[in-house]
């Protein structure tokens, strides 16, 4: 029951052929407001377009979080085209935040259909559907450790209590792609939130799992969306990884995109 109770809903995204609106899609290129710009990372290049999501189409009624009722989210990534992999983005690295981006734009207004930049190669479009999915957290993010905290002591330890157990772990392992809007973060290398906070605090914070700082900040953040390496569209991030947009409740209430916290993870 407590691990039920940790239980968060999502948008899930998939690329199979589904009924139901399109709820966005992998790849192509963006439509952007008439006077905004292609997204730069300064001194480094143009982004790469990674996905487009109608919020309209995503069943927000079902969601915990507060997502605008229609528009478009447009999600950006310096994905290594434009410099053959001489920058990362990192969710530890601050400085390098500005290598990823969400771009919302609302219903109604005035787009025009951008081509992506020279030296950027645009993945293929492939249609998303969408449907309400049940999510779970990793079992080092903080609301897990709140809730079992046996499980983080120095007399038990993660690997000796049961939400450790190497079978308890890969049982949670779902199928992939795992693309999402909202709910619970698919980690690969541990909580994304805490490196999130890492990044937010300063990188010389302590990485111990239980500094209260770290653990408090991490706390503020949610999931917007993550997007999944998918064969389909020829996403593959690092090793098999996955892209990770986060933002806190109040920012997203005021549709401030312009303060989301990127981070990836890979095998």
């Amino acid at each position: 029951m407590t691990w039920t109770g940790l239980l968060r809903p999502a948008a899930g995204l998939t690329t199979e052929e589904a009924s139901g609106p399109c709820a966005g899609h992998l790849g192509g290129e963006p439509a952007l407001p008439i006077g905004t710009g292609w997204p730069e990372w300064p001194g480094h290049g143009p982004l790469t377009f990674i996905a487009s999501v109608d919020c309209a189409a995503l069943p927000t009624s079902d969601l915990d979080i507060d997502l605008p009722a229609g528009g478009t989210l447009q999600f950006f990534y310096f994905d290594g085209q434009f410099d053959d992999d001489e920058a990362l983005v990192e969710a530890r690295e601050s400085g390098s935040q500005a290598g990823a981006r969400v771009i919302y734009v609302p219903a109604g207004a005035e787009v025009t259909q951008r081509t992506a930049p020279t030296g950027i190669e645009p993945y293929p479009r492939v249609p998303l559907a969408a449907r309400t999915v049940g999510t779970f957290p990793d079992i080092t993010h903080p609301v897990a450790r709140a809730a079992f905290p046996a499980a983080f002591s120095e007399s038990c330890g993660l690997a000796h209590h049961a939400v450790g157990a190497a079978d308890f772990r890969e049982a949670l392992f779902a199928a992939t792609p795992q693309h999402r809007v909202g709910g619970h973060a698919v980690a690969i290398q541990g909580s994304v939130e805490r490196e999130v906070a890492r990044g937010v605090l300063g990188r010389d914070t302590p990485g111990s799992f239980s500094d209260p700082a770290l653990l408090a900040e991490a706390a503020e953040w949610v999931l917007l969306a993550q997007i999944d390496s998918d064969w389909s569209a020829e996403m593959c991030w690092g090793d098999m990884g996955t892209l990770y947009w986060f933002v806190k409740p109040a920012d997203l209430a005021a549709h401030r995109f312009d303060r989301t916290w990127f981070g990836w993870q890979c095998t």
